[in-house]
């Protein structure tokens, strides 16, 4: 199998929000490439529960765009992720934003993530790690980011995820 290179979010506001992304890092440390810093960021599309803490891992490895979703999923059970309600409240969220010269439209993962272009807590914590990343389709990500409303969007500082 190729190497391959992956852009992962991840995102908690559910119960130990920094434990839960430490453990996602943990989870992905034989194949860690970048962590971005940590963000607390305003919930997208359903509005009425808990900020979240979001990061953006980078990485790289023998790995297919489906062992880069499936090595996500594993973590988000173990972390006791339900999924009862779109856009919802959730211990861990590890979506694949982008794997590098792969373009997927099942619809168990589209690729690149179909969100990824409009959402700050995605784009903002990627170019801490990738200043000139690109989400395939839509053009630069700093250019993308000029155009969201960042005012739910802030580094947390005082958080580290390494």
């Amino acid at each position: 199998m190729p190497v391959t290179r992956a852009v992962l979010s991840l995102g908690s506001n559910l119960g130990d929000r920094l434990g839960y992304l430490r453990m996602a890092v943990d989870g992905f440390a034989d194949v860690l490439v970048a962590v971005s810093p940590v963000y607390e960021t305003a919930p997208w599309g359903v509005t009425d529960q808990d900020d979240f803490l979001n990061a953006v891992l980078i990485v790289s490895g023998d790995v297919d765009e489906w062992g880069w979703l499936r090595r996500g999923q594993a973590l988000e059970q173990a972390a006791g992720r339900v999924r009862d309600r779109r856009w919802g409240p959730r211990t861990l969220d590890v979506d694949v934003v982008t794997v590098d010269g792969v373009r997927s439209t099942d619809p168990e993962l589209l690729l690149p993530h179909p969100g990824a272009h409009e959402r700050a807590s995605v784009l903002v914590p990627w170019l801490d790690v990738e200043p000139d990343a690109a989400v395939p389709g839509h053009g630069l990500a700093r250019d993308l980011v000029a155009g969201l409303d960042l005012a739910g969007v802030t580094r947390r500082v005082d958080l580290s995820l390494v």
